[in-house]
């Protein structure tokens, strides 16, 4: 007899159904450090702009030697959660670090970022509370909504005025939480910062920012969005994660005291989960470091992230509203942006498709991002090569 589990997972064939069209672009296995030059498992060289290493130092040779050291020390896992035998030194030294770059009281870190956004929102959403978010919010934000007992409530993609109108509906005494992006990372574009601030103020509302694609990248050393709109001590909580310009893996929260205390003792994505291994601390804390010490690493990613937004533009891409390295590159069909995928594949050049449900039909996208060591030179190529293919399947 056919498990009933087997029978209705089987009736999803979307993935099936792509390969055998030949577009599959998923899972495609690399056998080289994310570099701008990655060498894939079948030995082909490609040009990297899909990655999320925006200060290009998943690869550095320093990181690979802090944590090598961890491991020389503390092994290759601390065995349990942060919460009972998992705190390691490390990890509350690279807390403070985090806690003095992001301007907040203290942090702590979680496993990856997923779990922060599943952690803090999700144990931050009171019964009788209220949780706001951005119909463009990562998957984990919109997960951790649902473990909450607050009251979910989306505004429209950052619509101040749908978002006020929304608040004004909602008791002043009630616990009222704002989660947005401070960058998006499909878009490009900014949460308005100041104008969230403003409404925050006149609402009693507390507003946290995902900061996984903007530190590094915006605010003085890269410290995030906050930082970067001069309203740090007006955000309550700057979350962040390790997997992007950190070049490791884990995520944190930061906060004042009270919010943070509160989180290392109820947050079940923190207590019941090990802890980040000593790997990869190690890693995360010897990034901050860098990424404090050498603000050349951002100067050039600006440099040639602006040079890619003209270029493309040039070229008469459609790319939204971006204000960072991340480039939307539209399509606005699933099958032709799995088609480019292939076609720029083929051509030594390696992105990566944004299709529903991770954004609507209608805003089908390429994603096309930038690392501090891409040279201007590798960009124009792949502009040269991705406007070739756009006009060949009539997109542009």
């Amino acid at each position: 007899m056919e498990k009933l589990l087997n029978k209705t997972c089987a009736k999803y064939t979307l993935a099936d159904e792509v390969k055998a069209m030949g577009v599959y672009p998923y899972y495609r296995p690399i056998s080289s450090g994310q570099d701008p030059l990655v060498t894939m498992a079948d030995g082909t060289k490609v040009l990297m702009f899909g990655s999320n290493s925006y200060l290009g130092l998943s690869d550095d040779p320093r990181l690979k030697e802090a944590a090598i050291a961890a491991v020389k020390k503390y092994g290759t896992s601390c065995s349990g959660s942060r919460f009972l035998n998992g705190t390691l030194d490390l990890h509350e030294e690279l807390e403070a670090k985090l806690a003095k770059f992001t301007g907040k009281e203290e942090a702590v870190t979680y496993s990856t970022g997923f779990q922060v956004n599943l952690g803090v929102v999700g144990c931050l959403g009171f019964r009788g509370g209220f949780i706001f978010l951005d119909a463009l919010d990562h998957a984990c934000i919109i997960d951790g909504s649902r473990l909450s007992f607050s009251e979910v409530r989306k505004f429209k993609h950052n619509d101040m005025a749908d978002l006020e109108k929304k608040l004004w509906l909602t008791p002043r005494n009630a616990n009222k939480l704002i989660v947005v992006d401070g960058v998006y990372s499909m878009e490009g574009d900014l949460a308005p910062v100041p104008k969230l601030v403003e409404l925050c103020e006149k609402y009693n509302a507390s507003l946290m920012l995902d900061d996984a694609h903007s530190l590094g990248v915006f605010g003085e050393n890269g410290s995030g969005t906050a930082s970067h709109f001069g309203l740090t001590d007006k955000v309550d909580l700057i979350m962040g994660t390790f997997s992007k310009s950190f070049g490791s893996l884990g995520g944190f929260i930061a906060g004042d005291h009270e919010v943070i205390n509160y989180l290392k003792h109820n947050s079940r994505t923190l207590i019941f989960s090990a802890s980040m291994t000593p790997a990869a601390v190690a890693a995360a804390s010897k990034a901050l470091d860098i990424m404090i010490e050498e603000p050349e690493r951002r100067e050039h990613l600006w440099e040639i992230t602006h040079h890619a937004q003209k270029a493309f533009k040039d070229a008469g891409f459609d790319t939204g509203h971006t204000q960072s390295p991340i480039i939307p590159l539209f399509v606005r069909d699933t099958i032709k942006a799995m088609k480019v995928v292939k076609m720029a594949y083929e051509a030594g050049v390696f992105i990566t498709p944004v299709i529903a449900p991770a954004v609507p039909e209608k805003d089908v996208l390429i994603r096309f991002a930038l690392m501090a060591t891409h040279s201007i030179e590798q960009v124009d190529e792949a502009v040269e090569k991705l406007t070739k293919i756009f006009k060949q399947l009539e997109i542009i």
